[in-house]
């Protein structure tokens, strides 16, 4: 099986499967519509206007494809996926507006019955070769299109059920005409439109909601969340957000983890967490960890927190002259309040009154200072 995660592999394979579909839709829509106009049957012809609306999509999805392959650049950082999407909504928009146009002409028929057609025995044949035909398109393209996780192939796969199916209409309806009710065949080619509106308004709601970053089902998303909960290092989830872009899945994730952790502790879980959902969901291409050291999603933030600098300063004021003397100072950020964590080098270990005067400056420093919960003092290892 070729590695469908290889770009140039996955473009072949979609650029073969719908210039195939391409090359037997123009065959179709030759030979429904011309036997359709010489077999007198309007729901051959119908069928006929719907394969070639398949041969416009192939088009389409040939373009759509080549398009959204490119790579990330500047102006799209999240790469050209969507296009594909745009051309989605452009074929339901036209499956729709065909479907309205074969309703309305067999609306004018019924309106003058005299209008209406009597097929000829040899639409029955042209619509069991489209049924054959478009059933093995289908199966084709569902094939690739789940090989290649594409859903702009899969939705052409449907295009191609479709059509089948609806050749199956016509086939009721030539037969019914043949026996004698004059109005199957107009009722089959109403059928048939209804049909092609259906997928049409599918196609557009299901790519609208990729367009405003619909997030994926709620059955995913659980298995994302239980996924990520059952890493080791994550105590909690308190955000988790999710899209769709092409056939590519999107993850947001807001994990809290031990407060006293280093940053590079926090970030090593980040990145385990982002691999484990890359290599359990196949849709999932990119994840995006934020590590928080306690659940901060619904903190209310009254004031500016100290940064370094400030926090710098206030040592600097309080410490005095024996600010030199410190090692360096740690922050912690917990619960909307400051800890701080000042170093001193092993060397000051013998120097008790230098060391009970810091020790007490950073009492009267957690005492004085708002934000600051508590200091405590350690030595260097």
């Amino acid at each position: 099986m070729p590695d469908v995660y290889d770009a140039d592999v996955v473009i072949k394979l979609k650029s073969r499967v719908t210039i195939v579909g391409a090359l037997v839709n123009v065959f179709l829509s030759i030979i429904k519509i011309g036997f359709g106009i010489l077999g007198h049957s309007a729901a051959l012809v119908a069928d006929g206007v719907h394969s070639l609306s398949d041969l416009v999509s192939d088009l389409l999805v040939l373009v759509a494809v080549r398009l959204g392959a490119r790579e990330a650049d500047h102006d799209h950082p999240y790469g050209h996926r969507r296009f594909e999407t745009i051309a989605t909504v452009i074929l339901g928009v036209g499956l729709i507006a065909i479907a309205v146009g074969i309703a309305w002409d067999i609306y004018g028929r019924v309106l003058h019955p005299e209008r209406l057609l009597i097929p000829q025995p040899s639409a029955l044949g042209i619509a069991a070769i489209s049924i054959l035909a478009n059933e093995w398109l289908y199966q084709y393209t569902k094939r690739v299109a789940t090989l290649t996780r594409s859903k702009l192939l899969l939705a052409n796969a449907w295009h191609h059920r479709s059509d089948a199916i609806s050749s199956i209409v016509v086939l009721i309806g030539v037969a019914g005409s043949l026996f004698g009710y004059i109005w199957a065949d107009a009722v089959a080619a109403v059928i048939v439109a209804l049909m092609v509106a259906k997928i049409g308004v599918n196609l557009v709601s299901d790519s609208i909601k990729e367009l405003v970053d619909t997030g994926l089902s709620d059955e995913i998303v659980d298995e994302i969340r239980a996924e990520i909960a059952a890493t080791e290092g994550v105590r909690n989830i308190h955000l988790l957000r999710t899209r769709q872009m092409g056939e590519d899945a999107l993850v947001d994730a807001h994990i809290v983890v031990n407060s006293r952790i280093t940053v590079s502790e926090g970030h090593m879980i980040a990145d385990v967490v982002r691999d484990l959902l890359i290599d359990k969901f196949d849709d999932v291409q990119e994840v995006l960890v934020h590590v928080d050291p306690e659940n901060d999603e619904y903190k209310v933030h009254h004031e500016k927190p100290l940064l370094r600098e400030d926090v710098e300063q206030l040592l600097k004021e309080y410490l005095a002259e024996n600010y030199p003397l410190i090692d360096g100072f740690r922050i912690h950020y917990i619960k909307g309040h400051l800890e701080l964590e000042v170093i001193l080098p092993h060397t000051m270990f013998s120097l008790s009154q230098q060391v009970n005067t810091i020790k007490n400056r950073c009492i009267v420093l957690a005492q004085e200072a708002e934000q600051i919960s508590r200091v405590l003092v350690f030595f260097k290892a």
